[in-house]
C-alpha cells in the first residue's frame, strides 16, 4: 500500500524509486481539494500511468464540475453513492460587511469581536485560520488570557481532535479555532458565529446553517489579510 500526495508521488516515479505498473486499486480522498490546490494536472499524470483494469474509488465532500470531469475521464461504469445533495447550497440570509484595517490590528479586533460574541445567549463560534501554526499561536495566547477556546488541525492526534469536538459540541468550550481543511466535515448544528481570521481562499471554507447571519470581513489591502465574522443579523444590526 502506497499513501502519498500527488507531487511527492511524482517525485518518486520520476526518480525511478517505484512504479505503478502493478497497482490494481487507486483511491482519491478529498478529491474536491485537488482542483482547489492546483493538483489536477499532477493527478491526471499519475492516473495515466496506472493499468487500465484497475479499480478507481473517489471520495469527495462535494461534487464540483472538476471532480465530475476527473471521474468521467478515469472511471468506467462507475457506481455513485451520495449522502444528501451533491450540489453546494448557499445561505442567502447573509449580509456581507467589509472593513479595511492594518495587519497589526487583527488580533485586537478579534478579541473585541469575541468579547461581544460571548455576551450573547448563543455564542458557539468557529475561528478559521490559514495555517496550523497560526491556529496554535492564537489558541495559546487566548487561553493564557482566559478565553474558553480550543483548536483543531491536521497535526492533532485523533483522540485529541475527538475530545476537542466533544467539548465544543457540548458547549463546554464555546470557541473553536481550526484550519479550513481540518474543519471539513464538521457536523455541529448550533454554530452561531464564524470568524475568518485569514481571508478565505474560496466560498467553500465552511457551510453556514439557515439562520440569518451578518458577515463582517476585515481586509488588509497590502497583504490581503482579513478578519471576518458571521453573526446573528439582529444582534449586529442593533449595535449600528
Amino acid at each position: 500500500m502506497l499513501i502519498g500526495t500527488p507531487g511527492r508521488l511524482i517525485d518518486f516515479l520520476d526518480s525511478g524509486y517505484t512504479n505503478l505498473y502493478r497497482c490494481s486499486y487507486v483511491v482519491l480522498d478529498e478529491a474536491d481539494r485537488i482542483p482547489d490546490m492546483g493538483l489536477e494536472p499532477q493527478m491526471r499524470r499519475i492516473l495515466r500511468q496506472l493499468r487500465p483494469d484497475r479499480q478507481t474509488m473517489i471520495f469527495s465532500a462535494t461534487w464540483p464540475k472538476e471532480v465530475r470531469a476527473l471521474a468521467r475521464d478515469f472511471q468506467k461504469e462507475a457506481i455513485f453513492l451520495n449522502v444528501g445533495s451533491m450540489e453546494l447550497a448557499a445561505n442567502h440570509n447573509i449580509t456581507q460587511k467589509v472593513l479595511v484595517l492594518e495587519e497589526q490590528d487583527k488580533p485586537r479586533r478579534l478579541l473585541e469581536l469575541l468579547d461581544y460574541i460571548l455576551s450573547q445567549e448563543e455564542c458557539k463560534t468557529i475561528v478559521f485560520c490559514e495555517t496550523k501554526r497560526k491556529c496554535d499561536e492564537l489558541t495559546r495566547g487566548m487561553r493564557r488570557d482566559g478565553w474558553p477556546c480550543l483548536c483543531i488541525h491536521g497535526d492533532k492526534a485523533q483522540t485529541e481532535r475527538d475530545w476537542v469536538l466533544k467539548e465544543f459540541k457540548q458547549g463546554k468550550t464555546p470557541i473553536l479555532l481550526a484550519t479550513d481543511v481540518a474543519a471539513r466535515g464538521l457536523d455541529v448544528d448550533d454554530i452561531k458565529f464564524v470568524v475568518n481570521y485569514d481571508y478565505p481562499n474560496n466560498s467553500k471554507t465552511t457551510s453556514i446553517a439557515s439562520d440569518a447571519r451578518v458577515v463582517v470581513t476585515k481586509w488588509e489591502p497590502r497583504t490581503h489579510s482579513s478578519l471576518s465574522t458571521t453573526a446573528p443579523r439582529q444582534a449586529i444590526l442593533s449595535r449600528s
